[in-house]
Formats: C-alpha cells, structure tokens, sequence
C-alpha cells in the first residue's frame, strides 16, 4: 500500500511538471511576440542603418525561441521516460508480489554405482595374507594380546551421525607413476605433490561421499613434511582441532599400504570391467600402554562396513589388522586408518576403490 502511494504522488507531481511548463511556454511566446511588432515599427521610422542590428536581433529572437523548445521538448521526452520507468517499477512490484515455488532441499544425487557384479582378486606376485580370527566371513589378523571374543567383534552398533572426516598422518604417501599420472616422487614412492598422493584418493572418497549425501570435511595438511617423525603428533593436533567445529564420529586417517620389502606389490581386485586396489582396515587399541575406550567400537565399524563389502564386492578388503598401537584413534567413535592399495598401484586403481567404498557406506549409513 505503501508504494503504490507514492506512486501516485509521482504521477501528480508530473502533470503539475506538464501544465506549469506549457503556461511558462505561453508566457514567454507571448513576450517574443510582443518583441517582434515592436521592432516591425521601428522598421518603418528608423533609418536604413538600424535594420541590420534588428535582423541580428530578430535572428536571436529565433534562436531563443528554438532553444526554448528544444527545452519543453526534452523534458517532456524526459517526463514520457520517467512515466515509462515507473510504470516499470509497478510491473516488477506485483511480479515480486505473485507466489513463488517452494526451493526443495538438497538431495543426494542418484549414482549409478553397480553392485551384484562379478568380481576376482586379481594381485600379481600376491603377498600371502596371515589372519588369525575370523568372524563370519570377516578375517582379523590380531597382533593384540587381547582376545576377541563374538561380543566384542558383533558389529551390533547403529550409526547415525552423517558427518565424515577425512585427513592424512602420512600426506605425502604416493603410487607407482603411470601414464594417466605421472609424477616426479620425492622420496621413496612419495611426494609433496599432492594431486598424486593418498590427498588425492582421499578428494575423490570426498567427492563420491558428498554425492550419497554425507557431510564430509577433508583435510590436506602435510603432517609428514618436511619432516616424518612426529608425523602422529602434528595429525594429533589437526584433528583435535576440527573436532572443534565439526564434531564427528567416523573418523578416517587415509594411507597407502606401507609393506616396503616388495615395491611391486598391487594388491588389486577386478570389479566387473575395472581394476581397484584392494583396501585394508588396521584398527588400534591400548594394549601398547596408551588410553583409549574407543578401540571395540572402533573394531565394531571395522567389521560392519567390511560385512557390507563382502556381500556387495566380495575381495574389495583384505583381512583386517588390529594392532597394538593407538594410532590417533581415541579421539572418535568409529575411528580407523585406511590404506589404499600399496607401492605397486597406480592412482588410477586406487581412485577406482572410492567409487566402491563410498558404495558400501552408503549402505550402512542411512
């Protein structure tokens, strides 16, 4: 209601503009005109020496009176472009007015990732795997002096908070070079490039992750550069800190297989058409002296997102490794280290798993 007064007030302000400028207009045309008869009749008494100083003076007059109508007719020119302008603003007004549709929500995407497909174990030159429990189909290879007994290994835990964080202890653990990514390593199959490192695998679980509907927080400081040792402590700090601001309970620490002794070994597993690197869990605990309450639930999340695997890409996970050191993983619920593939893959492969891995989360978290 507001507008459309002074709307109105702007329409009676421009007729008032009109009728003041033509009575101005009427005025003044009256005076010329007055002006001209009087200089008609100097001309018949005034000497032959005056008539050119009136025709200059008619010609001003001329050009006054063009000059004043040139005027009257820019502002009215002016007054027609101000009338459109508003009649414009009252068009985009009631546009504004007239309902909207609802935005939806933000939806996760429809991936079309396959599941049900053959799949085989595909390692050249394989490194015999050694486990020493066994829970279902689940293999556990336990360098612990813990014994794990059903209760503790019965995945029977449920899953609700959505967000994930990803980072890197070892950020600089790379792949063997290929030619869809080659690289120059600066170190042993590492490097501080990190479009060819465990940071890049570690983007791409985000990017599939983020697509199922998950809130992922990735994070890609070097905790091993320029320096190595104390790697755990500085990755220690970096995820108390983000636990801050995002709290989480799934926690992953990303790596590449360690195993030095064989730097052709590519544990890896053909899935339908495409070759993935194989994927392995190492979970840690307190039996090395340090705290740490979470470690069975820790295990638990192991084993749940394992039974998933094994049912949609069976050999997509080797046995899982649980181990004496603590390795970060009291500061969360469910949090694990990661390796992904090993020395003999390539970034390729192991991108690959992602698309899988973020497949089977997605079953398991609702």
């Amino acid at each position: 209601m507001f507008n459309v007064t002074i709307l109105k007030i702007k329409d009676l302000v421009k007729y008032i503009s009109i009728i003041m400028i033509a009575i101005i207009t009427i005025i003044f045309l009256s005076k010329i005109k007055d002006k001209s008869n009087f200089i008609k009749s100097l001309n018949e008494e005034v000497p032959f020496a005056f008539k050119s100083e009136k025709t200059k003076e008619e010609n001003n007059i001329k050009t006054e009176s063009n000059y004043m109508k040139n005027i009257i007719e820019t502002e009215i020119s002016a007054i027609k472009e101000n009338n459109e302008d508003i009649n414009k603003v009252e068009e985009d007004k009631k546009d504004e007015e007239k309902p909207t549709e609802e935005v939806e929500e933000a939806k996760e995407e429809n991936i079309d990732i396959p599941i049900g497909i053959p799949t085989e174990v595909v390692t050249q030159n394989p490194i015999q795997e050694k486990f020493n429990t066994q829970y279902g189909a689940i293999k556990i290879k336990n360098e612990t002096e813990y014994p794990l007994t059903d209760e503790i290994m019965n995945p029977n835990i449920t899953i609700e908070n959505k967000n994930i964080l990803i980072f890197h202890t070892h950020t600089c653990e790379s792949y063997t070079s290929s030619e869809a990514y080659p690289y120059i390593p600066t170190g042993n199959f590492r490097t501080s490039d990190l479009n060819f490192t465990v940071a890049r695998v570690g983007t791409e679980l985000e990017a599939y992750l983020k697509k199922f509907g998950f809130n992922v927080y990735h994070d890609m400081t070097y905790h091993d550069y320029p320096a190595y040792n104390g790697s755990y402590t500085r990755s220690l700090n970096t995820v108390s800190n983000i636990l801050k601001t995002m709290p989480s309970d799934i926690i992953i620490d990303l790596h590449r297989d360690a195993i030095g002794s064989r730097s052709d070994y590519a544990p890896s597993i053909k899935i339908g058409d495409e070759i993935a690197a194989q994927i392995m869990f190492v979970i840690g605990t307190d039996n090395g002296g340090l705290e740490h309450p979470n470690w069975k639930e820790n295990l638990k999340f192991a084993i749940k997102v394992q039974q998933k695997a094994e049912e949609l890409y069976p050999g997509l996970f080797k046995p899982i490794m649980l181990t004496k050191s603590r390795y970060n993983q009291h500061v969360g619920k469910y949090a694990n280290i990661i390796e992904v593939g090993s020395t003999g893959n390539t970034l390729e492969q192991c991108l690959t798993s992602m698309k899988y891995l973020s497949k089977v989360f997605s079953e398991i978290i609702k």
